[in-house]
């Protein structure tokens, strides 16, 4: 069966494969687009096998909020490299990826990639992602994932490399709570409360803060430091 190029441009907007693949799978299919999907789905999922065992260290971290159901999400996306990271293809998929946490409720990301994607229920989060690899050419893997509900606030920093999921007991001072999540990404603290640190590690603080001030060209009283 011949194929024309608006059968190749339909397989293509289906599928989000290339245009040299579009026409391979329909070569191989005969023309049928139906077929040559399930082709397509096959050699995507080779794709991924080959690149499984790349080392995918570059990607991004989104959040995603619905107001209307009080739900938060943040998620990180691992992909190969910075370049890939930067595209709309990539940045996209990660976009869709929060949606579904927030719609889906996924234990965990074994969990996730088992489920039927909340954008188009024909498909798992795993042919998704498959299909991606095979599309974009770099190994993709969602690396880690938190979902929360009630008040939040978010904050993404640096393009992606650093987010902030935030959750409030309320949502009087939007401002205030938006400046704390600020606060976190700059701060990366490791607890809530003072209380809750580790004793060691607050100690250890103290001490560089203590050399900090001792190496300082106008250096304090020790009486002072003592105290900081």
């Amino acid at each position: 069966m011949e194929f024309t190029a608006k059968d190749v441009m339909a397989l293509r907007e289906r599928s989000g494969a290339g245009m040299m693949d579009c026409k391979k799978a329909l070569k191989e299919c005969d023309g049928d687009i139906e077929k040559a999907l399930d082709y397509l789905r096959e050699k995507s999922l080779a794709a991924s096998a080959k690149k499984a065992s790349r080392i995918a260290a570059e990607g991004l971290v989104d959040c995603f909020v619905c107001e209307k159901c009080g739900v938060g999400v943040i998620i990180e996306v691992n992909c190969e490299t910075d370049f890939v990271a930067k595209t709309d293809d990539f940045k996209n998929l990660v976009a869709s990826l929060a949606k579904h946490v927030a719609k889906k409720n996924p234990a965990s990301v074994e969990d996730m990639m088992a489920q039927s994607f909340s954008e188009d229920e024909s498909k798992t989060v795993s042919d998704v992602i498959n299909g991606a690899v095979a599309k974009i050419g770099e190994k993709i893997t969602i690396r880690r994932f938190n979902r929360v509900e009630g008040i939040v606030d978010t904050y993404v920093h640096l393009g992606g490399k650093i987010g902030v999921l935030l959750q409030t007991s309320n949502n009087e001072f939007p401002a205030v709570a938006h400046d704390v999540a600020m606060q976190i990404a700059a701060a990366k603290p490791t607890c809530l409360r003072k209380e809750d640190c580790d004793q060691a590690e607050l100690e250890h603080e103290r001490e560089i803060l203590r050399e900090q001030a001792k190496n300082d060209p106008k250096p304090k009283p020790a009486a002072i430091i003592e105290k900081m």
